[in-house]
């Protein structure tokens, strides 16, 4: 029987090295943007402009307007994207929705803007606020109930807490991919996190614990029927058992997002690759990090836990 957990060793330093260009992909966000991704205004507060001109226009033109009504060393980026042509995204203080508008005329005047392509959005301070910390309590939950849940439908297995604690840090792992991706798509290419950043951090949780589970479930399964077995090849009985199907479960639902990557439109892009390496991320997981760390963890291989 072919053996998937025997390289545990190489699973987690593969994971390691791109969690860690991830970490330092946020290093540099952070020193050189303020923050380690490019937030939205949904997450701090702020104003944030997104014109699209008829003609070319330069950086330098697009800051004096703002310059000029007060609004000094705005960051102002070039929006890259399919039938994205002169346009500019420019992020501010909070403004009032008069001023918004005055400025947006001023842009105007420069240089005409195209009709039914400006988008004006503003977050006031305590919005910003409440919006993060609703997002760091809604991940906090998520793996705390995850943790319970487990521990009590896997009760009458062996060190229970020990699968629950796997399958967080398995989800854990697959969040820390997709913020190293939002950190590198944020500088190269001005994606900003915003909402529905957060509907895709959920969505991945699910579906990462989702694929986690099926594979705890069958070695829960396997652990009766052979009392005798070594749990390592247990546990890599039961992810052989269950691999096709979560492949194709997974599998099914990257294609469609494969799909909107291609032919949808460039407003939805960041939402659809975040959830797309999620998906990816978390498809790895389960298999290689989740049902691994468990096996390490019944051999004490782990350095911390003996």
């Amino acid at each position: 029987m072919f053996s998937l957990v025997e390289k545990r060793r190489y699973y987690f330093i593969f994971s390691g090295v791109i969690i860690g260009l991830g970490l330092l992909a946020m290093i540099v966000s952070a020193i050189s943007t303020g923050s380690p991704l490019l937030l939205g205004v949904d997450f701090r507060s702020g104003t944030r402009f997104e014109v699209q001109f008829e003609q070319p226009v330069t950086e330098d033109a697009v800051a004096q307007v703002f310059a000029q009504s007060g609004y000094a060393g705005v960051s102002i980026i070039a929006i890259q994207g399919e039938g994205l042509q002169n346009a500019w995204q420019a992020r501010t203080p909070f403004m009032a929705a008069e001023e918004a508008q005055a400025i947006e005329s001023r842009l105007n005047e420069m240089s005409p803007l195209l009709p039914g392509t400006t988008e004006v959005q503003s977050v006031s301070p305590s919005v910003g606020a409440e919006v993060t910390r609703a997002a760091i309590v809604a991940v906090i939950v998520a793996a705390l109930a995850v943790l319970f849940y487990i521990m009590f439908v896997f009760r009458q297995v062996p060190h229970p807490f020990r699968y629950g604690a796997c399958a967080v840090i398995a989800m854990l792992h697959d969040l820390m991919i997709i913020f190293g991706f939002a950190a590198i798509t944020g500088m190269l290419l001005g994606w900003e996190v915003d909402a529905l950043f957060l509907t895709a951090v959920l969505t991945i949780a699910g579906f990462s614990l989702q694929d986690t589970i099926i594979i705890f479930d069958r070695v829960r399964e396997n652990i009766p029927k052979r009392p005798f077995e070594k749990f390592e090849k247990l546990v890599n009985r039961s992810v052989l058992e269950v691999i096709h199907r979560s492949l194709a479960t997974q599998m099914n639902a990257m294609f469609i997002l494969v799909a909107i990557l291609v032919f949808g439109g460039a407003s939805i892009k960041p939402f659809v690759a975040v959830l797309f390496v999620g998906m990816l991320s978390g498809q790895y997981s389960s298999i290689f990090t989740a049902a691994p760390l468990l096996v390490a963890w019944e051999k004490k291989e782990l350095p911390l836990v003996k």
